[in-house]
């Protein structure tokens, strides 16, 4: 990554998101961030910060504009297991907005590259089901059997992904997050993934007062 390069971020108030944006700036990148809210623990290093919310497609096109020569799209609604299996109406419809609002915004407003944040939920179930069951391997995801909900949203994603690389040149790249969770990531409010979760109610325990995680 070119120290010139102009970068969006979206996601840039999630925990991932966050985290990337203080790579690229150390990286020497101008890096714009957007998301629905702000980072929760510390001030986003970015050299813009746009609250705004990506499942509109005039947004989409706003968060793209100025000459951003890469997006790293990690926007979604998304959270642990538990929350991720209870709303597959809303986090389908959610994410299918945003997803497919910002590969249009980022082909009309000339993107070069562009990174798509998929995720483990896209794998076969069937293939999951024993504990001797084989290490996954990216062509797994086939025959699709993911993840209710979010899983079949980011699967039809990647694909919308390889659509427009293909019709119309757009150099699209993806990437499948696996359970991912450390500093400064939520451990609390329902979206937290288990470890967070589970560090959370040991601090609790602990005579009843919370310790930093």
């Amino acid at each position: 990554m070119s120290g010139h390069n102009r970068v969006l971020v979206t996601g840039a108030g999630g925990f991932i998101g966050h985290h990337l944006v203080k790579r690229l700036k150390a990286e020497g990148c101008w890096v714009r961030g957007v998301d629905i809210k702000a980072p929760e623990y510390e001030q986003t290093p970015a050299d813009e910060f746009e609250t705004t919310d990506l499942r509109r497609y005039d947004h989409c096109l706003q968060a793209t504009r100025g000459g951003i020569e890469h997006v790293y799209n990690l926007a979604a609604d998304m959270g642990g297991i538990g929350y991720i299996t209870s709303s597959l109406a809303d986090i389908s419809r959610n994410n299918i907005l945003i997803n497919a609002h910002m590969l249009e915004a980022s082909r009309l407003n000339a993107i070069k590259k562009y990174l798509f944040s998929s995720s483990a939920c896209v794998y076969a179930q069937c293939k999951q089901k024993s504990c001797e069951a084989a290490g996954l391997q990216e062509e797994d995801a086939y025959p699709a059997d993911p993840e209710p909900g979010y899983g079949w949203e980011k699967l039809f994603a990647e694909e919308m992904c390889r659509y427009y690389l293909k019709d119309y040149r757009l150099d699209t790249r993806i990437v499948r997050f696996h359970n991912v969770y450390g500093p400064l990531g939520t451990y609390e409010g329902g979206k937290e993934k288990a470890p967070a979760a589970i560090s959370r109610k040991v601090a609790v325990a602990n005579n009843g007062d919370e310790i930093e995680i």
